[in-house]
């Protein structure tokens, strides 16, 4: 989760201590703050315990490797694209290729789902090529489908009724 989003987190939570003070029932702050009924089950206990300070954020679960000097080179080679860095005329920037090059440029170690979640965090997201050979005519490609296909296309079924069974002919 991003730091706004813990931000935000916080904030809801926050707002049902008030909630909490004034004796408000569980089912109607979880209503109010649009939440599972269990999670302000989970803060009411929380505070009841440690009080308002125990519904503070601790931050990330994980602390990022990269500073913000590796992170703006890492964007900055990402964008210069896959080839660049051995992978052939390949456009995919893979999570395992990306491993890698967190590796080679840093000596920083990251799995595949350390990987996702990094990306994430810093508002990356999947992308998928469209994949469209080089030698790809599209000229051809239209005269094919006007041309070739309805030929080649199945004759479609009389506009009569029909049957399922093998056995019945169709009343009709």
């Amino acid at each position: 989760m991003t730091p706004k989003g813990h931000q935000g987190r916080e904030r809801v939570g926050l707002g049902a201590v008030e909630r909490f003070a004034r004796g408000e029932k569980t089912v109607d702050v979880a209503a109010e703050l649009r939440v599972g009924v269990r999670q302000v089950e989970k803060w009411r206990k929380a505070w009841r315990e440690g009080g308002a300070q125990a519904l503070r954020s601790r931050g990330p679960h994980a602390v990022e490797r990269l500073s913000p000097e590796q992170w703006a080179r890492l964007e900055r080679e990402l964008g210069r694209g896959p080839p660049v860095h051995g992978w052939g005329e390949d456009q995919r920037g893979t999570l395992g290729r990306i491993c890698t090059l967190i590796g080679r440029l840093f000596h920083v170690g990251y799995t595949v789902q350390g990987v996702w979640k990094l990306m994430h965090r810093h508002g990356w997201s999947a992308q998928v090529p469209a994949r469209r050979a080089l030698e790809r005519d599209g000229g051809a490609v239209e005269a094919w489908k006007e041309e070739v296909w309805p030929r080649v296309e199945a004759p479609r079924r009389p506009g009569t009724l029909g049957s399922a069974s093998r056995t019945r002919r169709a009343r009709g």
